[in-house]
Formats: C-alpha cells, structure tokens, sequence
C-alpha cells in the first residue's frame, strides 16, 4: 500500500509538473520535491526529467523540451553527462540518437535512491499533516 501511494505521488507530480501556455519554455505549477530540495537549474531539471522517465529513451530535442530548459543549454550539458556516464546513447532512430538514464551507473542509482527517499518522507508529511 505505501509502495502504491509513493509511485501514485510521483505519477501525479510528473501529470500536473506543468501547464500549456503560448511560451515556448513550459512553466511548471508545481516543482517536483527534487527541484525543491535542490534548486532549479537547468543540469538539475534534466536529471529530474530522466529519473522521473528513467525507463525511456528520448532524442535530446524532447529532453530540452521535457525537461523545460533550452536547446542551447542541453547542448551546453549533455557532453558532461555523457563523458560521466549519466546517460548512455541507446539506439538510432533515423537521423535521431536516443539517450536515456544510465541505471548501471552506481551515482544515477543513488540519485534515484535519494530521490524515492525525498518522496517518501513528502509523502509521509502529507499524511501526518492530513491525519491530524
């Protein structure tokens, strides 16, 4: 059940992350407890993005697009998380390389750990604040 609730709260988060207006970059309602915990820059909405999709491969324009931050500015990242092995090429897709997370990198698994942790003690939270 607390397993459920968890993956219900990121699945919610991940829906309502932002709204659609004419802006080109998406303004997030809600920042996820990531963001929050961390701060919001571009390198941090990236590795947002790919842990909260880390089963998925993306070509890097999407990546920009989802992970609202610029082109330019995932151009500016994306060699860094390559070389470090964040992220790893997965496939071809015409003229379109596909990347996704890298989950046999030992750093992205403790990103993903601390990021399950910061969710559950949200969760937590909510719940003793919602009990009371």
């Amino acid at each position: 059940m607390f397993l459920s609730l968890i993956v219900t709260l990121r699945l919610w988060q991940h829906l309502n992350s932002g709204n659609n207006n004419n802006n080109n970059m998406k303004q997030k309602e809600n920042k996820s407890i990531f963001l929050e915990q961390f701060g919001d820059t571009p390198q941090l909405r990236l590795l947002d993005f790919l842990i909260d999709n880390q089963f998925f491969d993306y070509p890097v324009t999407e990546m920009a697009k989802e992970a609202n931050i610029s082109y330019n500015s995932l151009k500016d990242i994306f060699p860094q998380f390559l070389k470090s092995g964040i992220i790893v090429r997965t496939r071809k897709v015409g003229k379109s390389d596909y990347y996704k997370l890298n989950l046999e990198n030992d750093f992205v698994r403790g990103l993903i750990k601390l990021d399950w942790m910061l969710t559950e003690k949200a969760t937590l939270s909510e719940e003793s604040y919602i009990s009371n």
